[in-house]
Order: structure tokens, then C-alpha cells, then sequence
């Protein structure tokens, strides 16, 4: 019979070794953890997330009920105190870059978005993850309430997260948006939480376009009304001037009214050449962003963290969301129409298996036998 390593040491193995080589390289200082080295770490980390267990106790345990399997891991027992303090302590850049570079083996694969231009399409939005006082005193949000932000762009190509910045839950949007860098030539979508005219005259500099929803207080001055076909859903297409500081900004401000519910929205871009329906769409799809949000939060371990230190949190929101990237490359590998929830369910089901990944994936059909059911050359045999 061949040997298979498990499901999960499968999954991990998607991350090339030379990726922990160069950052092994970058990140230690000194000589080499003996016992529990920056690879190891991510493993146990991330098994916690596949697990699903809700602490650091848990976790361990269930590494250590898997006995001689660990070697598939490259891991030996580890204590749960070892762990708990390379989480107080190791460096957070670490984990920020290996996201980072598993997002570079992700795009690829990545399908394309579904509309016909071929610039980038990305949507930038954040969300909070709530945190006790009691437990989480460094993260003060209100008077009884603590918290992180999550500042997320998502790449529409394969929506998947492409650029991640964590802070405290005071942080303004707008301040973390300035420090993410697009390239240039993209369309990134987002609501009116970034809404700043000097932000968006450098992003005009910058030849990135954008997409978002036009403020009720809006001053603008109308420069010209272009036609448009009401039979689509737009109801104005106009090219307005808007002032920053000293200079004026040329933008285009688009109406349009959705069929099914019946509400009328209006918009702000910078792009000129795209149509009004497809600009209207372009936003409409900015709703991905908000799914991305909903899957990260339902099946990995952002909710219920293992260590209480800010370190420790960064640590697991950063292996949460490589760990996502993980799923979504071996989606995309297996061009299975599942989402990346079906395929971490699958996965939590079958994670200390030992066998083949695609034999979940791809099951071979059964054969099913009618007792019933005879061949008349076996009766004449």
C-alpha cells in the first residue's frame, strides 16, 4: 500500500521550504530555537485554526493524541508553555510576510474577475473583532468594550485578501488606507467611510482609479451631463469639478436605480472610460469583501484566541488568514466549484487522515450492487 502523509501536513506542504528558509534567514537573530523553531510554530498555529480548537491547551493535546503522525508535521511533543511564550515573543513580521508570500503563489492561479476590462479590481473595507477588558486590557475600544481592526483590500481575482493591516479598533479607515500601496492602473472600490478629496487626488497621482458612493453633503460643481440609456438602471452620467486646497479635481458622478429593490445610488469615480452600468456593477460587487469577512469569521479561530498578548492575537490573525490563502490555492488547483468554506469543512472532517488530498476531493464514484438485480449468463452458468 503507499504512504500518505495526513490531510493537514498535505495542505501545509503547499508552502514551499525555501519560503521558511529566506525567512528563517531574515527573522532569526542568533542561533536557532532548539525546541520549537519559526516553521514548527506555524504549523502548530495553523493546525489550532484547522482544528478548530478554542485554545492553546486544546490544541496541543490534539497534536499530541496524533503520536507518531507528528513526524509527518516535522513537529515533536511540544509543551503548551513553549508555545505560549514564541507567541508572547516572536517576531509578528514573520507570519506578515509568509501571508504575504503565500498570496504570491496564489495569483497565478487565481481565476479572473468576471468583467471584461482587464485592470486590477480590488475592494478595500475593514472589520472589528470584539476583545474582553478583562482579558485584552491593551486593546481598549469604548468604556466596556476592546477590540482590533482588521483593514482589508481584497484582489477580485479569486477574492482573495491581498493586503492586510491590523490595529488597534480606534483607527480611522481613512488613516490605514493611505498606507497600502496599489498598483498602478487598478480599480479599488470602497464605501463612504474613505470618502476625503486630498486622498483621492493622490490616488489620481498615483494612476490608480476608484469607485465609491458620493456623500449627501457633497459639494461639486457641474461641469457637464453626458446621455445616458435609463432602460440599464442609470439614471446621470456627469462630469463634476470638486476643489482640493488649491487645485481642482475633474471626477464623474453616476446615478443609477437597482431593478430589484428599487433604491437609487450615486457614485463617484475618476475613471472616464468605463460605462456608467459597468462603474454601477464595479461597486455592486464590492459585496465580496463583506462575504470574505463573514467566511474568515465562521471557520477559522479569529473569535476565541489562544494567548492574550497583543503579539500572541497578531500571530493568530496572520495565520488565519495564510491559512485561508491555503484553502483558496488548493481550490483553485482543483477547479472544484466549492467555496473555501466546503473545502475547510472537508478538511476538518478528514485532517489526521492518511491518504491522498484529491480522495476527498475528487471520490471515486461507488458501485452500487442490487441484490436484486441478476444477470441471466451467471444463472445459466
Amino acid at each position: 500500500m503507499a504512504h500518505h502523509n495526513t490531510i493537514c501536513s498535505q495542505l501545509l506542504s503547499w508552502i514551499p521550504g525555501h519560503v521558511f528558509q529566506k525567512l528563517d534567514r531574515k527573522y532569526s537573530y542568533g542561533r536557532t530555537p532548539r525546541k520549537l523553531g519559526f516553521k514548527q510554530h506555524f504549523f502548530i498555529m495553523a493546525f489550532i485554526h484547522l482544528a478548530a480548537r478554542r485554545s492553546l491547551r486544546g490544541g496541543v493535546r490534539s497534536l499530541a493524541a496524533a503520536g507518531k503522525r507528528l513526524f509527518h508535521f516535522g513537529l515533536k511533543t511540544v509543551a503548551r508553555s513553549t508555545v505560549a511564550d514564541a507567541n508572547a515573543s516572536r517576531p509578528v513580521g514573520y507570519f506578515q510576510d509568509l501571508f504575504a508570500e503565500m498570496y504570491s503563489r496564489c495569483v497565478p492561479i487565481a481565476p479572473k474577475h468576471k468583467f471584461r476590462f482587464k485592470l486590477k479590481l480590488y475592494s478595500m473595507d475593514s472589520t472589528i473583532i470584539k476583545l474582553c477588558l478583562t482579558l485584552f486590557p491593551w486593546a481598549k475600544y469604548r468604556s466596556r468594550t476592546g477590540g482590533v481592526k482588521i483593514h482589508t483590500v481584497l484582489d477580485h481575482h479569486g477574492e482573495i485578501p491581498a493586503f492586510i493591516d491590523i490595529s488597534e479598533a480606534k483607527k480611522h479607515d481613512f488613516t490605514a488606507a493611505r498606507r497600502f500601496c496599489l498598483p498602478k492602473g487598478s480599480i479599488v472600490t470602497f464605501d463612504k467611510g474613505y470618502y476625503c478629496y486630498t486622498w483621492f487626488a493622490e490616488l489620481c497621482e498615483n494612476g490608480i482609479f476608484f469607485v465609491t458612493r458620493l456623500k449627501r453633503n457633497a459639494r461639486y460643481k457641474l461641469i457637464k451631463r453626458n446621455s445616458v440609456r435609463r432602460k440599464t438602471g442609470v439614471t446621470s452620467d456627469h462630469i463634476v469639478e470638486v476643489r482640493v486646497e488649491n487645485d481642482i479635481l475633474r471626477l464623474r458622478r453616476i446615478g443609477y436605480r437597482d431593478e430589484k429593490t428599487g433604491k437609487h445610488y450615486e457614485f463617484l469615480t475618476n475613471h472616464f472610460g468605463l460605462s456608467a452600468k459597468t462603474i454601477s456593477l464595479v461597486y455592486k460587487d464590492r459585496w465580496q469583501i463583506e462575504l470574505f469577512f463573514k467566511e474568515l469569521k465562521q471557520n477559522l479561530r479569529i473569535k476565541h484566541f489562544v494567548g492574550n498578548s497583543e503579539n500572541a492575537v497578531m500571530i493568530q490573525i496572520f495565520t488565519a488568514l495564510t491559512v485561508y490563502l491555503l484553502l483558496a490555492y488548493q481550490k483553485f488547483c482543483s477547479r472544484l466549484g466549492i467555496s473555501v468554506q466546503q473545502l475547510f469543512e472537508l478538511v476538518q472532517l478528514n485532517l489526521l487522515g492518511m491518504f491522498p488530498l484529491e480522495d476527498i476531493l475528487n471520490p471515486p464514484p461507488q458501485e452500487q450492487n442490487d441484490p436484486y438485480k441478476f444477470s441471466m449468463l451467471k444463472l445459466a452458468s
